[in-house]
């Protein structure tokens, strides 16, 4: 057996003899596959509950009678966006953002119904997710783990004699990585296996799935590596435990927690209020469909009279106030996309300096790639805001064609009860309008997204692995 293998073994002997560190060991192995079971299950439960509301929703809008398309404007529609495999590995902000939105004509409404608001305060806190394990209780055992493998021997005398043994520095340090890269895989395992298992079900993608395995892994290793570093530095393992358990609170606890504080106080957001009373102040200034003195509607009266022909509205062959309902909403949903752009680049800004922050904080760089690739992060929430907006727009520009198409323009003025039976249109007209499909991104953008956090965890581990190089010469050259 190689001298590496041996310090290796009598390492991990070592560990199995502290029951405090097996105990801990076990626990965490229980932790995680609590949080494999409970995190698919409260997942399962989710997607279940919206694909039975979205249903629903679907049902009650396909089941209006005969009526006014611009009733069915107003009437409105639910829908709801769906998880993918990999959110319950990572449910990412999902819980924070919210699910379901409601689509109707001259607004545009934000995702509401946010588990955070409708579940207790410790929500808030983080879930007890496969990833929350592996990004923050895994480097804690760990830390408690190893702290002392080389420090215990500076502090003994041990590492002299080892060495007057013929053992050289780098096979000292190679048979202690090798014991506690050995514990952090055995570690990792049960995620890992739920991982596996969650991401078996139908439509998971394999390329977002190596990633965030590749991640991960990093992940721990690096934190192998930081251990070993900070116990090949001090003189006593007490100074040892200190040190990294300083280290795992600033990086896995403060920083993350900090990072978007200080991020919302660079890039202020505007609140829902300030942006609806900002919208309709400019909305205004833009023009009134319903004042006939308004000058862009003016105009486009006589563009749409000079495009048929005729002199009056009345002798339109398409009803005018449905052509007044396809410009307004054109106007306002072009309104609507420059306040929504305003607001996504300010949170795009937001999320560069948490970013940036991942530079001192290894635990922001995992989070930020786990989410991205499983698709649960801000990008993830924005797309479906996105092909949300894109399917109102369609749907009630198709309403308002009907108006203009099938309901005459005497029948709209006109106040009779004969009129308003003859301006209802066939409920078939809504019923044959496609349902809400999300389309999920492809696995190659996923993991593309999750690039950046890899490359970041790579730097690290990079330079960790330099500093620990380092600090294996100055082995034994101290009492």
């Amino acid at each position: 057996m190689s001298t590496v293998r041996l310090i290796a073994r009598d390492e991990l002997r070592m560990m199995a003899r502290n029951r405090v560190a097996v105990i801990a060991f076990v626990l965490l192995v229980l932790l995680t596959l609590v949080a494999v079971a409970s995190s698919w299950s409260h997942q399962r439960g989710i997607a279940d509950l919206r694909d039975r509301r979205a249903h629903a929703a679907e049902a009650a809008f396909q089941g209006q009678p005969d009526r006014h398309p611009h009733r069915v404007v107003h009437y409105g529609h639910f829908i709801f966006r769906p998880l993918g495999p990999l959110a319950a590995f990572d449910p990412g902000v999902d819980a924070f953002t919210g699910n379901s939105m409601f689509l109707e004509g001259h607004r545009q409404n934000t995702a509401n119904f946010g588990d955070v608001r409708q579940s207790s305060l410790l929500v808030r806190f983080g879930q007890l997710t496969p990833a929350f394990v592996l990004q923050v209780v895994a480097p804690l055992l760990l830390v408690f783990l190893g702290y002392g493998a080389l420090a215990r021997e500076t502090e003994r005398g041990t590492m002299r004699l080892l060495m007057l043994q013929g053992v050289t520095r780098a096979q000292i340090v190679a048979g202690k990585l090798l014991a506690l890269a050995t514990v952090a895989l055995l570690a990792a395992l049960p995620a890992m296996l739920g991982f596996a298992l969650i991401a078996g079900q139908p439509g998971a993608l394999a390329l977002p799935m190596l990633v965030i395995a590749l991640g991960y892994l990093v992940y721990l290793a690096l934190w192998v590596l930081l251990i070993l570093l900070v116990s090949a530095l001090v003189r006593c393992s007490r100074d040892a435990l200190l040190a990294l358990v300083a280290l795992w609170a600033v990086a896995v606890v403060l920083l993350p927690r900090v990072a978007p504080d200080v991020a919302s106080a660079a890039v202020p957001l505007q609140n829902r209020l300030q942006t609806d009373i900002a919208i309709a102040r400019d909305l205004r200034r833009m023009g009134d469909s319903h004042n006939p003195e308004d000058p862009h509607f003016a105009k486009f009266k006589q563009a749409v009279l000079a495009r048929y022909g005729v002199t009056r509205v009345e002798d339109l062959p398409v009803n005018y106030k449905g052509l007044l309902g396809v410009e307004g909403e054109r106007l306002t949903s072009a309104l609507f996309d420059r306040y929504a752009g305003q607001s996504y680049a300010a949170q795009a800004r937001q999320n560069a300096i948490v970013d940036g922050v991942s530079l001192f904080s290894p635990a922001i760089a995992i989070r930020s790639l786990s989410m991205a690739a499983a698709g649960t992060d801000f990008a993830g929430h924005r797309r479906f805001l996105e092909q949300a907006e894109a399917y109102r727009y369609a749907l009630v520009q198709r309403l308002n064609h009907l108006q203009a198409e099938k309901v005459r323009f005497s029948d709209d003025a006109a106040v009779d009860p004969d009129a308003d039976r003859r301006k209802r249109v066939s409920a078939s007209n809504w019923q044959s309008i496609p349902e809400f499909a999300f389309v999920p991104p492809s696995g190659a953008a996923l993991a593309r997204a999750a690039l950046p956090g890899l490359a970041i965890l790579l730097v690290w581990l990079s330079v960790a692995g330099a500093l620990l190089a380092l600090a294996t010469r100055r082995l034994g050259a101290f009492r």
